[in-house]
């Protein structure tokens, strides 16, 4: 199992807790072929990312049922009837003011509450303010690439801030290794 996801628990008897559901969760998750279905879900997620104009950064999300149907897909980019050419993406200051991550865009476009969803997300997970809307929404569990070095040196203290608020709502977060 790979334990890098529990490199945020700072309570070492939280952290041993934690180890010993996530076992669980995941015998249990290779007994009913999950594993399978994470990796198919994290495919769509990547192929949805590819729809971005984005040209540093495509983010693609797949909100999922319990039985296993998509609800939802999403990728980062500017709101419908806004213009979206290349120079205001290459503008970072007026992108980060456009812009609506992809997790949102599958969130807005669900149409149906998502109380017990999954999330995927590509190519790493939810920013601390998307894990606030998940955990809002009702999303129970995400599954995400691990995050790389290159995308830890951007955005570490927020995948901090967006593990820690899921396990405050009691959200789990899988990171799986990249391919």
């Amino acid at each position: 199992m790979d334990m890098g996801m529990i490199s945020y628990i700072h309570d070492p008897k939280l952290r041993d807790v934690y180890i010993e559901i996530m076992r669980e969760v995941l015998l249990s998750m290779d007994r009913n072929g999950q594993k399978d279905w994470d990796k198919y879900f994290l495919g769509i997620a990547e192929a949805a990312s590819k729809k971005s104009r984005d040209p540093s950064t495509k983010v693609g999300a797949v909100i999922v049922r319990p039985n296993k149907s998509i609800c939802s897909t999403g990728f980062n980019g500017f709101p419908r009837k806004m213009r979206d050419d290349p120079e205001l993406y290459a503008d970072r200051e007026t992108k980060y003011k456009r812009i609506i991550h992809g997790e949102m865009n599958a969130l807005i476009f669900a149409g149906e509450d998502i109380t017990g969803y999954t999330l995927y997300t590509w190519p790493f997970p939810p920013c601390d303010r998307c894990a606030l809307h998940m955990a809002q929404a009702g999303i129970k569990r995400v599954v995400a690439p691990k995050p790389t070095e290159e995308q830890l040196s951007r955005w570490k203290t927020s995948f901090e801030d967006a593990q820690s608020y899921f396990d405050e709502a009691g959200v789990i977060l899988y990171l799986v290794n990249g391919e």
